[in-house]
């Protein structure tokens, strides 16, 4: 008898519940090893064959099925762009009770990421852990179990309901954050996302003087008009020790364009040096990378591969490749997934080195409603 979806979600909970906050930047992947993981990639490649028609189809093109393959690297991943077309879900179309979609530009047709009660409870379970982990973090002025006052930079959930993103900051709020934590920013007129100007530096004064570390979430395009703002007005301020940045990525037209070395040097001069953590997402997953080194790593529930665009091999580890993600929490869905973007393989984490040239745009700051 084959595993259902909520079982194999179950087996992924107890890994997940084994994750912790820890400075090692190792330790986590004993949640999961080689065997088990495998085991558990190749018995949801079998339920998403028989339970997702989009994916079986395009499994059967390529001749790859549960019975002709013997290794996970040889599931077939499904092109992110394929999201914007068919709708690769095992949710019958009356039990979808939320969407996400991709952040690409206005003009495009977005991906749709398909969920019900249990599949968010599942993208939940994986985003805490991962994000306490890596933001969460005690350190010298962040001690154990502290609840940080969170500022989100974001328009609140009840305007962009479509945004995997803000759906992660606002349980991360929910979760995490102490009492005068939330979302200051706003939806315009033509549905990009805008700064909450006033009330971002009112937070932001009111967490100084409060002396408490606090946590602020954004895209890099809402950061780019926060330290603008700043400096146009003269303005800057010292966030409390211990306070962290958690950037996101994603300019596409929204603001002038910065490296990612400069905008941090920015933030630095404008908030007080605190720690930056960026982040790498997207609406089809259900996992989040974090960067603490200048590398990103997924959790342990996931496996990245670097690929050559035009043979479909692996690249040499260090080589730039076209980014292949397995995310195991991806139960009622697709979990083998093809991004657009380039990068560099160095064990399990990976440099970010932009979009391939024949990929679409995307990025946060162009989010529709």
């Amino acid at each position: 008898m084959n595993p259902s979806h909520t079982s194999l979600a179950d087996q992924l909970r107890e890994r997940m519940s084994a994750v912790g906050i820890s400075d090692r930047t190792d330790a986590p992947h004993a949640a999961i090893d080689s065997d088990g993981w495998e085991r558990l990639a190749l018995e949801l490649f079998r339920v998403q064959y028989a339970s997702v028609p989009a994916y079986r189809v395009f499994c059967d093109v390529r001749r790859r099925t549960p019975d002709t393959i013997a290794a996970w690297h040889e599931i077939p991943a499904v092109p992110t762009q394929a999201f914007q077309e068919l709708d690769f879900s095992a949710i019958d179309p009356g039990q979808r009770t939320r969407v996400f979609h991709s952040s690409g530009t206005t003009a495009q047709r977005p991906s749709r990421h398909f969920h019900h009660a249990e599949s968010l409870a599942l993208y939940e379970d994986s985003l805490r852990p991962w994000f306490a982990r890596h933001l969460l973090a005690p350190g010298p002025e962040f001690p154990q179990g502290l609840s940080p006052r969170c500022l989100a930079l974001t328009p609140p959930p009840e305007s962009v309901p479509h945004s995997s993103l803000v759906h992660m900051l606002e349980v991360v709020i929910r979760d995490f954050g102490a009492p005068g934590s939330g979302f200051t920013g706003r939806l315009a007129a033509d549905g990009s996302w805008d700064l909450g100007l006033e009330p971002t530096l009112a937070t932001l004064e009111s967490a100084c003087a409060a002396g408490k570390p606090v946590l602020v979430l954004g895209t890099a395009f809402l950061f780019v008009h926060l330290i603008d703002a700043m400096e146009l007005r003269g303005l800057s301020f010292r966030l409390p020790d211990g306070s962290r940045i958690l950037e996101t990525g994603g300019y596409k037209g929204r603001s002038r364009s910065l490296p990612r070395t400069e905008l941090h040097a920015a933030i630095a001069r404008r908030l007080g040096a605190p720690r930056i953590i960026p982040e790498y997402g997207m609406s089809e997953l259900s996992s989040q990378a974090y960067d603490s080194d200048g590398r990103f790593r997924f959790p342990p529930w996931v496996r990245v591969r670097t690929i050559d665009p035009e043979t479909g091999l692996d690249v040499v580890e260090g080589e730039p490749g076209i980014l292949r993600i397995h995310d195991l929490a991806n139960v009622w869905s697709v979990a083998a997934l093809e991004t657009g973007d380039l990068g560099r393989l160095h064990g399990q984490a990976f440099e970010l080195m932009g979009r391939a040239a024949e990929a679409e745009p995307r990025g946060c700051s162009r989010m529709t409603h």
